[in-house]
């Protein structure tokens, strides 16, 4: 029986999800339930749009090698990519296979021995913190920081290289004091490449409306480039490279 993915959608030539341009999966399934998310419609399982074996999915990856020669390569998203553990580390040892640069974007939340096995097979990690407070993230995702951090202590133990990504949501998590500790807390890790401050924006809004569900933030405002240029320099004054 062949292994297959649940997977949400493809995105051939992304420019914003790890370096060069990038050939991008979307998993399907979440266990988080981020107020802020863009794709809701990616968090239950069973609301897949595909279910592809693992030669059909890189088979659509090679068309794209030739765009890869600069750095770029493969990003798995989601969702959260480590719900169907099975398939993406099949899927980044094909890749490996053919010689493509492998990256994935994870929450953190799912971190056991497995998650450590397909590790072996990423080249780099784009890590969510959503928040560096407990209180805050829970609220924000509905699930506990904990395994998050371990998951990035972990990293900087085996030395993988690693993007943060953390969203700066106005009145949420763009309280200076907290966007400091978090830049205290990764100015101690030693394997961090970048810094992703990336702003909270609307554009999902119709998605929560499409599936019935109520959108908690509707009424949050946008950071300005002022408030990104002040976050920005929060990170910078800690040595930090921030993208």
């Amino acid at each position: 029986m062949k292994l297959t993915g649940k997977l949400h959608s493809f995105e051939s030539c992304g420019t914003v999800d790890g370096p060069g341009i990038r050939f991008i999966v979307f998993t399907q399934g979440c266990p988080l339930r981020c107020k802020y998310c863009h794709n809701p419609d990616t968090w239950d399982l069973k609301d897949a749009k595909y279910e592809r074996d693992i030669e059909f999915t890189i088979n659509e990856i090679k068309k794209y090698k030739p765009f890869f020669r600069n750095g770029g390569g493969l990003t798995v998203t989601g969702g959260e990519p480590f719900v169907q553990i099975n398939y993406i580390e099949a899927l980044f040892k094909r890749a490996k296979e053919e010689g493509i640069h492998t990256a994935v974007d994870t929450s953190g939340y799912i971190f056991n021995d497995r998650v450590k096995e397909v590790l072996e097979y990423v080249d780099l990690v784009l890590l969510d913190i959503k928040s560096i407070n407990p209180d805050t993230y829970k609220e924000l995702t509905g699930v506990e920081l904990e395994n998050t951090l371990k998951f990035a202590e972990y990293l900087d133990s085996i030395g993988k290289p690693v993007w943060i990504r953390h969203v700066v949501v106005p009145g949420i998590t763009d309280k200076k004091e907290n966007l400091e500790k978090l830049a205290d807390y990764v100015s101690k890790l030693k394997n961090v490449e970048k810094i992703e401050l990336l702003p909270f924006h609307q554009l999902g809004t119709h998605k929560w409306e499409e599936m019935n569900l109520e959108y908690q933030l509707k009424d949050v405002k946008e950071p300005t480039a002022g408030d990104m240029k002040a976050a920005r320099q929060i990170f910078r004054d800690k040595g930090l490279n921030v993208g």
